[in-house]
């Protein structure tokens, strides 16, 4: 082990967030544990998943950041997007990318699912910035991994043009906080809060112990996955139950 003076002499992450994205960074850099660093790339966002282009084009930046970040001597590489990342076989993403730098990889759609799994949650009410359109696509995903959604509301963000992608790390946390409450199911088991670039640390306890349920937010739940991947098992304040 290095020396405690050094950066990340427990663990470098790597993290590819959207050019747009301002929070994922952020919050991990926030919540890191101690000899824990982060090391970023970026690429455009890319949400057009099925068509034979749209996937050639997200596996074509998606190799070019990773070839940014492999030299760094990572231990772990995350791909921070909900969006991007909601690939069935959840796990086909990752092993795409570790198929090229030959790193650990993980997706925060993977991460999400198996996250939830780890809380033993089967059914989730949905709260994102989202349009009517990802939405439905993050619904269908989710219920492709055996996770049902009673519920899912969105800001609306992306119903005038990818351009409004830009503006969803602005949502102030008290209104994020209100929609989760408004979305929330009483017979949904936990509550998902979607997408990295919508700030959500600080405020997973107090709407754990609100709604009485497990809250998992894209930025938590990546991060949760990246330093497991990273051989790491750190509780952490505040991120609620999964990482308590």
């Amino acid at each position: 082990m290095e020396g405690q003076s050094t950066y990340g002499w427990r663990a470098k992450l790597g993290l590819i967030v959207p050019t747009t994205n301002t929070v994922n960074e952020a919050e991990w850099n926030l919540a890191a544990p101690e000899g824990v660093s982060i090391h970023s790339a970026r690429m455009v966002l890319h949400t057009d998943l099925e068509s034979s282009a749209g996937k050639a084009a997200l596996q074509e930046d998606l190799t070019a950041a990773l070839n940014s970040l492999a030299p760094a001597g990572l231990d772990a590489i995350a791909y921070g997007c909900t969006a991007g990342s909601l690939v069935t076989p959840r796990e086909a993403l990752a092993d795409f990318m570790t198929g090229v730098c030959g790193l650990p990889c993980v997706t925060t759609g993977a991460a999400i699912v198996d996250a939830l799994i780890s809380l033993n949650v089967t059914s989730i009410s949905v709260a994102t910035p989202y349009d009517k359109r990802l939405n439905d696509h993050e619904a269908e995903f989710l219920e492709g991994q055996g996770i049902a959604v009673r519920s899912i509301e969105g800001l609306g963000y992306g119903a005038n043009g990818p351009h409004e992608y830009a503006l969803m790390h602005k949502v102030p946390k008290d209104e994020i906080m209100d929609l989760a409450r408004r979305v929330d199911d009483p017979g949904a088991e936990g509550l998902l809060i979607s997408c990295t670039d919508l700030p959500t640390f600080g405020i997973i306890e107090e709407l754990e112990q609100t709604l009485d349920k497990p809250v998992v937010t894209s930025s938590q739940a990546t991060l949760w996955a990246a330093l497991a991947a990273a051989g790491l098992e750190p509780k952490l304040p505040g991120l609620g139950r999964l990482l308590a």
